[in-house]
């Protein structure tokens, strides 16, 4: 287990402590909290500030099939974390996160996760990543009680009805298949194909597909499943091809994405290809090639190179801090944001924040716009984030919408 250090990053080009702190000074989200709007800019000393650190649990995927995934938003909370730190905290504390890798296997993240809530100083947890890994703890974090912010996961299990405890953020896979119906019945195109994970992840996509095409009374032309293991990606793709689609939605992740639409382009290169957020990493656009190009895909997150965005401009300035080269990917600005909504919800829990208080304060955060981002908690079955846009891959595999 390590604590807010980001293991790809050199010894030499760790964040410099000055560095960082003049470049917290000059973020303004920094200023406009409560407390911290009239604590002057000078570090304090431990003695001037005996109390304990926030400590914060991850378990993600540094290593593995989707490290790329969980490194970068990791590196993006921390940015976050490391900024307010060094400004002198939240209410004079300072926030600690502790990552443990799973390497996206269901049994290690268990095993992680189940320790980290028995940890006595275990405040929260935090970021947690993928649909399985949630699903394998959703009871015992339920029972425990202990919050569990920003799961990296859209499916609707871990939108929970009643469980105050659960905080999502990004928006569900539902709401991304609703975006991609929509957008396309405004081009016109009703003839729209689906192919499908056969897990939990590809159902809720399907489910998104349907509810949106029974608002819009248009139904699928086909639709058809893969299986996790990919073996009949090429099946699925010849039974796509040969149906007169104008559009396929891609609800595919991983491995079965990969494979089906390397099966699949070469078949239909005319017609367009559309695809959830999970298919948009940059592994994933580096392991399709040439195939890439064009793709459309969901994002949850603003364009992380669109400096017009306020947000944007805040999370590249703290990113820079970290001295880190990896890319300023949708992922590293969403593990930024997510950090970000969590230190205003700490901030408003107070000085001695419980985790029932700062329950409590999760579910107060109506209406707050971090530039170019808003959130508002509504009700447990939903995100508090709606954000959707779509994206294209170019041929140099950078996203523009």
């Amino acid at each position: 287990m390590h604590t807010m250090r980001l293991p790809a990053i050199p010894p030499a080009r760790q964040p410099n402590r000055r560095r960082v702190l003049a470049g917290a000074l000059t973020l303004p989200w920094l200023g406009l909290s409560g407390t911290q709007a009239q604590e002057k800019t000078t570090e304090k000393t431990p003695e001037k500030t005996p109390n304990a650190p926030i400590k914060i649990y991850q378990s993600t995927a540094l290593t593995g099939p989707l490290g790329d995934l969980g490194s970068a938003m990791h590196y993006g909370a921390t940015a976050a974390f490391t900024v307010v730190n060094e400004r002198g905290g939240v209410h004079g504390r300072q926030i600690e996160l502790s990552t443990q890798d799973d390497g996206y296997e269901v049994a290690r993240a268990k095993a992680n996760i189940e320790k980290m809530m028995h940890e006595p100083d275990c405040f929260a947890l935090f970021n947690c990543m993928g649909t399985a890994m949630i699903q394998a703890v959703l009871p015992q974090v339920l029972e425990a009680g202990v919050p569990l912010f920003a799961p990296f996961t859209g499916a609707q299990l871990a939108r929970t009805t009643g469980a105050r405890n659960v905080f999502n953020i990004r928006a569900s896979y539902a709401d991304e298949a609703d975006k991609i119906v929509r957008h396309l019945t405004t081009l016109g195109i009703t003839r729209i194909a689906l192919v499908y994970q056969n897990n939990t992840f590809g159902q809720d996509v399907l489910v998104g597909v349907q509810e949106a095409m029974a608002l819009l009374k248009i139904a699928p032309v086909v639709t058809a499943t893969v299986k996790d293991d990919s073996s009949d990606a090429l099946a699925t793709a010849q039974k796509i091809a040969s149906i007169p689609g104008e559009a396929v939605i891609v609800g595919l992740a991983g491995k079965p994405a990969l494979d089906f639409v390397k099966a699949f382009r070469p078949l239909r290169r005319g017609i367009s290809v559309y695809g959830l957020s999970v298919l948009g990493t940059s592994a994933n656009i580096k392991a399709l090639g040439a195939d890439a190009t064009g793709l459309a895909i969901t994002q949850v997150m603003p364009l992380p190179t669109n400096l017009v965005v306020p947000v944007v401009r805040d999370f590249h300035q703290a990113w820079k801090t970290q001295g880190t080269t990896t890319s300023a990917s949708h992922l590293a600005l969403e593990g930024y944001i997510n950090a970000r909504i969590f230190i205003e919800a700490l901030q408003r829990a107070g000085k001695e924040p419980t985790r029932a208080a700062f329950i409590d304060a999760t579910w107060n955060l109506k209406r707050i716009n971090l530039g170019g981002f808003q959130i508002s908690a509504s009700s447990t079955a939903r995100s508090a984030s709606n954000f959707v846009e779509l994206t294209m891959i170019g041929r140099d595999g950078r996203f523009f919408r």
